[in-house]
């Protein structure tokens, strides 16, 4: 997998361990170093993913994540945010932004490497003829789509797999320790409010059509229709 990865963080030795086990997995590594050089480079670089953390000078990495999100152009490009243990609140604002993962310091580069690995796999196309449908809802798995009434709407990678699983198993309920696995490739020892926060942006993109999503309480969600 030769995919390339931009990594953001303004401490030279966290970006020199990056790269160095990005380059030793197989992957190219661009680097940043402030804010405004990370989004310079998801603009004229087109990195596959983004590793981007959040104290960054020059322009934070909530709100380089919130530009690159808003501009048709990079939109698509998934982010994992690095965090420091006490910004749970900010991990929950980033997972809002769009941004796809994020992974807490200290952080075993074998694990960055297992979530980057992960969420490229998220982005990769479905098999063809791939349409999973609920009311109004049609997932277009083959070209990573997703309509509403007919109507367009922007869904992240991770956000498309987990409505298709959700869509796919329709009336059968799927816990949050199941979902982190399927849709993350992680195991329940992952915090599961990560679940929680993309059900949440589902419901708010999926508008008047998103009772499709039902919660069942102590255990986890169900798509109904």
């Amino acid at each position: 997998m030769n995919a390339k990865v931009l990594v953001a963080d303004d401490e030279p030795d966290v970006r020199l361990l990056v790269a160095s086990n990005l380059r030793l997995g197989g992957f190219t590594a661009l680097e940043a170093e402030d804010g405004p050089a990370a989004l310079e480079a998801a603009r004229t670089r087109t990195p596959d993913l983004i590793v981007l953390d959040l104290m960054l000078p020059g322009m934070s990495g909530l709100e380089v994540c919130r530009v690159l999100k808003g501009d048709p152009a990079t939109r698509s490009i998934p982010i994992i945010m690095l965090t420091a243990k006490a910004g749970e609140i900010d991990r929950i604002v980033g997972l809002e932004l769009g941004a796809d993962d994020y992974l807490t310091k200290p952080f075993s580069p074998r694990e960055l490497l297992l979530r980057i690995r992960n969420v490229l796999r998220r982005h990769q196309p479905g098999e063809a003829g791939e349409i999973l449908t609920a009311g109004d809802v049609v997932v277009d798995r083959v070209r990573l789509s997703v309509t509403i009434g007919g109507h367009p709407v922007d869904f992240t990678a991770t956000e498309l797999k987990l409505l298709s699983l959700l869509i796919e198993r329709k009336g059968r309920v799927q816990s949050r320790d199941a979902l982190l696995n399927e849709v993350w490739g992680y195991e329940s020892v992952i915090d599961t409010r990560t679940v929680d926060t993309h059900i949440r942006r589902l419901r708010e993109k999926l508008g008047a059509s998103a009772d499709l999503i039902e919660t069942v309480r102590g255990f986890g969600y169900r798509v109904i229709s």
